[in-house]
């Protein structure tokens, strides 16, 4: 019923989220909205990447070239990976204002852009969407780990306060979160509102935590030099090496600046970044090596809480906390996000979809996904226990979708903008040479927690590859028992079969040939409508298709009509609005005398269709259980009929 990617060779118009700023005024309002939502993860960063630099086991000594030399790998990695790589040429490969990996998926896979694609083209387009999928499938996993370490980190400053607090900090934790979850449905409208004032205290409280220690020890200033980065790993050999694996979660969130891009477009993003999140970040974690450099030991174990002093510890905890609560909201709006993309091209079975905003079509509600991330949370907090324990799977979820992001960013570099080869492999090598190391210090971690992201990534890819592989074969087993549209209604007059009153709306993937169900129906029935309408989805590589664009309909012979309604990726179908959009454009029917026709395939795993046999048992579960096509179109129940066939995969 739903066909990804058109086929209809129409030039469709998109729209984009992203907001008009026609002013001054517009750039602050819209930057303070995006440190609410874009810079949660990033923010609160420093409640546990230097600690984790520095604490034992596998922490570096504290010295004053250690100091310096991780200092000087956080404010480079910042500086090559969140400002010249995503803000200076990742958030440029949008599409049509949205980002996202899977909007860049859709971006880079479109069949308009190579339609010419030899056997070479088509195992290099295959690789590209496993790779794309994959990325996806890591920030899910990453959507899991994000409100653990989070809260956890946020809610350690009470063990710095007292050890009387240190029983209650997962259970408080638990709290935190299954409460976070259970509001969702609700909708992110009203709270949101507050998100980027709440930010905006957070930036502000660490920038003036970390000033005085960095006035106190200004030497630790000289850590921009990056000969600093270089003296660190000469003296520390190997282990120096493998503190990468920490310094990375001082960019875990980069990829939010694009995934988000849609909502508030590319230069609140930046200015938000460049006059206060940048300096904050750096003020703060050169403020926390001021400090080690200043008391050492005394304060490794949570160098963040130890720039506080003892009036506003616990205030900084509570907005520590809500600041971790902020971060975990956008991972999980950015889940539901992912979710709804994955459905509309065709990568994972239907769920449920609430839009609870109707002003806003991007906050949206999945139940289906909300419960399992509540499940995952739950069972990691029990797991790890401390924030410290989830590094390890912190950083192998965040640098797999960056390596990832940058391999789809040269193809784009390729195939979208036309560089030469040189050029496109001369910059994503840049890219590479930052991001390789950083991944590849992460990778020595899977015994110790790494796993855990990639667990959960192949689970998530092996179900979306599963059901677009079950969908393709379901579909062609489908056409090879149909006839071209032509051929049917050419002997329609032959046949002269009975019509009866009213509209009969039959759904199909596929133009120009007679649906299945139409003549299931037909041959079982022995009846037609007097009007019919072969209704078909078509999912452009688009975020959204304008309204003016999204119906296409034509009048055939015989009483039937074609109505082709064009979504976007990030919208929601619903076919009785498009019927209603098409009856403004000439489609003759009643509304009240409208029956959907729908087909219930039984799915038996007998066939030939080269899937293995796990894959095809994995595909009926996901098929049975699945949202029923007429909730997920919006189709009246009252209204519908079903027509079961047997189809073996």
């Amino acid at each position: 019923m739903v066909k990804s990617e058109s086929a209809t060779g129409v030039d469709l118009q998109p729209t984009s989220h992203a907001p008009i700023i026609r002013s001054p005024k517009d750039l602050a309002r819209l930057g303070l909205g995006a440190l609410g939502v874009v810079y949660g993860d990033i923010g609160t960063s420093p409640l546990y990447a230097i600690k984790e630099c520095f604490a034992l086991p596998h922490g570096v000594a504290i010295s004053l070239g250690n100091v310096l030399g991780i200092l000087s790998l956080v404010f480079w990695a910042l500086t090559l990976i969140v400002v010249v790589k995503y803000i200076g040429y990742v958030m440029r490969a949008d599409n049509h204002g949205d980002g996202g990996i899977l909007a860049l998926l859709a971006l880079v896979t479109e069949q308009r852009s190579h339609p010419k694609r030899g056997e070479t083209g088509h195992r290099r387009w295959i690789t590209l969407v496993g790779l794309a999928l994959f990325g996806a499938a890591l920030l899910w996993a990453d959507g899991m780990i994000t409100p653990v370490i989070s809260v956890l980190g946020a809610l350690e400053g009470l063990d710095v306060a007292t050890p009387i607090f240190r029983p209650w900090i997962v259970p408080l934790a638990l709290a935190i979160l299954v409460s976070l979850f259970l509001v969702q449905k609700r909708g992110t409208a009203g709270i949101g509102a507050v998100f980027g004032p709440l930010m905006l205290v957070w930036f502000a409280s660490i920038t003036a935590l970390g000033i005085p220690a960095i006035v106190r020890h200004p030497e630790v200033l000289a850590a921009v030099n990056p000969m600093h980065a270089v003296h660190f790993f000469r003296a520390n050999g190997l282990h120096g090496f493998l503190i990468l694996g920490s310094v990375v979660l001082c960019v875990t969130g980069s990829e939010a600046l694009y995934a988000d891009m849609g909502h508030f477009g590319r230069r609140p993003i930046r200015f938000a970044w460049f006059w206060l999140v940048f300096p904050a970040l750096l003020a703060n974690y050169f403020g926390q090596g001021a400090l080690l450099l200043a008391r050492g030991q005394e304060v490794v174990e949570n160098p963040f809480y130890g720039l506080a002093p003892a009036w506003f510890l616990y205030p900084l905890v509570v907005i520590a906390t809500l600041a971790a609560v902020i971060a975990s909201q956008a991972l999980i709006s950015g889940a539901f996000s992912l979710a709804q993309q994955a459905i509309q091209l065709g990568f994972s079975p239907r769920m449920t979809i609430v839009h609870t905003s109707n002003e806003a079509s991007g906050q949206i509600y999945v139940p289906e996904v909300n419960t399992i991330l509540m499940i995952a949370c739950v069972s990691l907090t029990l797991m790890f226990q401390k924030s410290g324990n989830l590094a390890a799977a912190y950083g192998i979820a965040v640098m797999g979708t960056m390596v990832i992001t940058t391999i789809l960013l040269f193809s784009v570099e390729r195939r979208i903008w036309h560089w030469p080869l040189w050029k496109a492999l001369l910059l994503c090598g840049l890219f590479m040479v930052v991001d390789m190391p950083l991944l590849a210090a992460n990778v020595v971690k899977i015994v110790s927690g790494g796993w855990v992201p990639l667990v959960v990534a192949f689970g998530i890819y092996i179900l979306m590859t599963t059901w677009k592989r079950g969908r393709t074969a379901v579909r062609k087993h489908l056409a090879e028992g149909s006839l071209p549209l032509d051929y049917f209604l050419s002997r329609l007059e032959d046949y002269a079969p009975h019509r009866v009153k009213g509209t009969a709306v039959f759904m199909t993937s596929t133009m120009g040939v007679t649906p299945p169900i139409l003549l299931h129906h037909f041959k079982h029935n022995k009846v037609l409508h007097e009007k019919v309408v072969l209704f078909t989805i078509v999912t452009e590589g688009i975020p959204e298709v304008a309204k003016r664009d999204r119906i296409q309909m034509r009048e055939l012979d015989h009483g039937f009509s074609e109505v082709i309604a064009h979504y976007g990726f990030m919208q929601t179908p619903n076919v009785p609005l498009a019927l209603r959009r098409a009856a403004e454009m000439g489609l003759e029917f009643d509304p009240g005398a409208v029956s959907y026709f729908l087909g219930r395939e039984t799915l038996l795993t007998t066939g030939k269709s080269g899937m293995s046999k796990w894959r095809k048992r994995l595909f009926v579960y996901l098929a049975r259980n699945a949202r029923p096509a007429n909730t997920f179109f919006r189709i009246p129940p009252n209204r519908v009929i079903e027509l079961g066939a047997q189809v073996e995969l």
